[in-house]
């Protein structure tokens, strides 16, 4: 699993080089799903590494009036929050040649 909270893409939208990308596979739909299938995988292994964080903080009452307010589950419900979103995570590696990717054909 990659470390994800070292990674150096931007945390905001940037304008990216077409050619660039296009270059890299011959076809610029190419390139835009090979990113796409490579968010999906960042993404869903954000989420169930932030759901293991959580699941420490889980309480199973079935009493409603009472609401637990825990400061370091707030502090990693942030810290996920200000990480580059998986997309531009995707982008990032495509245009470093980090993602790795074969034809079917």
């Amino acid at each position: 699993m990659t470390d994800y909270k070292k990674s150096k893409a931007p945390t905001t939208t940037t304008t990216r080089n077409l050619e660039m990308l296009e270059a890299k596979t011959g076809n610029i739909y190419e390139a835009v799903m090979i990113c796409a299938k490579r968010s999906n995988q960042i993404s869903m292994e954000i989420k169930e590494e932030l759901n293991r964080k959580l699941e420490e903080f889980a309480n199973y009452t079935d009493n409603l009036e009472e609401i637990f307010e825990n400061r370091e589950q707030i502090e990693i419900s942030k810290f996920y929050e200000r990480m580059p979103k998986p997309t531009l995570i995707a982008l990032d590696e495509f245009e470093r040649d980090q993602i790795h990717f074969r034809k079917p054909e």
